[in-house]
């Protein structure tokens, strides 16, 4: 039964990471390709190629992505490039088969809205493990050959030598602007579908009243808590600090138990992109 439930779930990752490739290449026929939007990758290469050539993107960036196929092979052999050599063909494939005029020839829109359905599909193949062989994948190799570079700033730059690629190709410069709103839209809505839409706050609460105001939020809002011990920097006297993650409903009511029990108490309030466990989502 337990085999069944997995073989099952690995499927449906499998349909998810197909749909998801679909979906980018479905924003990018519709929304960059026609004004030449270049938000990075290969794809991205290969729309200033298509643009100055005609030679179709889906299969220039196809043929681009095979030195990186044979880099994924020797470093992680099979295992390692299967999905990215999968999700490549798949998004690759749709480039070239799903033909659609552009629907908007306005380069704020086309950026904004292709960079939100782009972020869609590659938010879908990112949270069930896929890859479509673009910046990230490059970005990670690179890594583990220098571990002092920070991922990030290695997708940034290599997404920024693509859009000054097309700039400079293309001889526009607005297209690097609109390309690197795309790129930005996109890895907002990214991050919105790897993290979720939860909204979660963690109260860092320094108060003298611990015991009366843990009773009154178990009572109140039906929330776990956690006391750290801490030491005051100038008085080096020893306290105990209440950690409580609260949702989006009772953050104005822990607020206002607080300001009851102790108004002089001392309170730090930090965003939680995620949070796992009993109460929250990820929890059954």
């Amino acid at each position: 039964m337990v085999l069944k439930k997995e073989k099952a779930i690995n499927i449906l990752k499998w349909i998810c990471f197909t749909l998801g490739c679909i979906i980018m290449a479905f924003a990018f026929n519709i929304f960059y390709m026609p004004n030449k939007i270049a938000p990075g990758g290969f794809s991205g290469l290969a729309t200033v190629f298509y643009t100055v050539t005609g030679f179709p993107v889906g299969t220039a960036t196809f043929l681009m992505c095979i030195p990186l196929f044979l880099i994924l092979y020797k470093q992680d052999g099979k295992k390692g490039l299967i999905k990215t050599l999968y999700g490549t063909f798949v998004f690759s494939f749709f480039l070239d088969t799903l033909k659609f005029e552009g629907i908007t020839d306005d380069m704020v829109l086309a950026s904004v809205f292709g960079g939100v359905i782009y972020g869609i599909g590659s938010g879908i193949v990112f949270k069930v493990g896929g890859s479509t062989g673009g910046t990230d994948t490059v970005a990670m190799i690179v890594q583990k050959k220098v571990p002092s570079m920070n991922l990030g700033v290695l997708v940034m730059l290599f997404d920024g030598i693509v859009i000054m690629i097309a700039g400079l190709v293309l001889k526009n410069i607005e297209v690097m602007l609109y390309s690197a709103i795309a790129i930005f839209v996109s890895s907002k809505v990214i991050d919105l579908i790897q993290s979720g839409i939860n909204y979660a706050r963690a109260f860092y609460i320094f108060t003298d009243e611990v015991d009366l105001l843990k009773d009154e939020i178990y009572k109140k809002l039906d929330r776990g808590i956690t006391i750290l011990h801490a030491k005051g920097g100038y008085k080096k006297e020893d306290r105990n600090v209440i950690l409580c993650v609260v949702d989006r409903p009772q953050v104005t009511k822990l607020k206002q138990i607080i300001r009851q029990v102790d108004e002089n108490a001392f309170v730090i309030l930090a965003q939680v992109s995620e949070v796992l466990g009993e109460g929250f989502k990820g929890h059954s």
